[in-house]
């Protein structure tokens, strides 16, 4: 029988190999050249799309210990929103190395006259310091509150990702409207009158 300090340990590298799967196989059809007849968008589209899957999962990860007592979970978060810029990175390397070929002119023009860019790339640039104080001594040198306040920017950072996704699909927008509302429920339980209620959950006696 596993004890629950083993499950957590064996954990965090079953989670960071299946978040790899989605690179995998992003990979494996691009060398296979299965992305379809337009690979530059297929690629945009993925990792846009698994970048903000992240951010929601990473959203999740202090509502799922609320309310279900589940303290393990939270030795993910970092993790998962390391990944959620991964992905993230790659999307912005995709636009302005393989879309755009450096082209820096295009790629200013893009960012400043298209709404659906502009939201996007200032997204990014929100998680670029995100990432880079997510270790614990950059946590311990700015100190609590102020990496806390810092860390807020998520929000932000995550709304603008599923505005972009939005603004950027023209017709069917079923799939952008399902981040928006999953966006929503994880800001709604935020709030200070989520976090009071919870739901009753008695801890049963364990045989001895």
């Amino acid at each position: 029988m596993l004890t629950n300090r083993q499950i957590e340990w064996g954990l965090k590298p079953a989670v960071f190999l299946l978040a790899l799967v989605p690179f995998a196989l992003l990979a494996f059809d691009a060398f296979g050249d299965r992305l379809g007849a337009n690979p530059v968008e297929a690629i945009t589209l993925e990792t846009g799309q698994w970048s903000l899957r992240f951010l929601l999962i990473t959203l999740a990860v202090t509502p799922l210990r609320r309310f279900t007592g589940w303290n393990a979970v939270v030795r993910l978060r970092r993790m998962l929103g390391l990944f959620a810029f991964f992905y993230l990175c790659m999307h912005f390397l995709t636009f302005i190395g393989i879309d755009h070929f450096f082209a820096w002119s295009d790629i200013a023009e893009d960012v400043f006259k298209r709404p659906y860019v502009t939201v996007g790339f200032t997204s990014f640039v929100l998680l670029v310091p995100l990432a880079i104080t997510s270790t614990n001594a950059m946590q311990r040198r700015l100190g609590g509150k102020r990496w806390k306040r810092l860390h807020q920017l998520v929000y932000v950072a995550t709304t603008g990702g599923v505005l972009h996704f939005l603004w950027l699909v023209k017709s069917d927008t079923r799939e952008p409207l399902i981040y928006l509302t999953l966006l929503t429920l994880l800001l709604v339980l935020r709030l200070p009158a989520a976090i009071r209620w919870r739901p009753a959950l008695r801890a049963q006696p364990q045989a001895r």
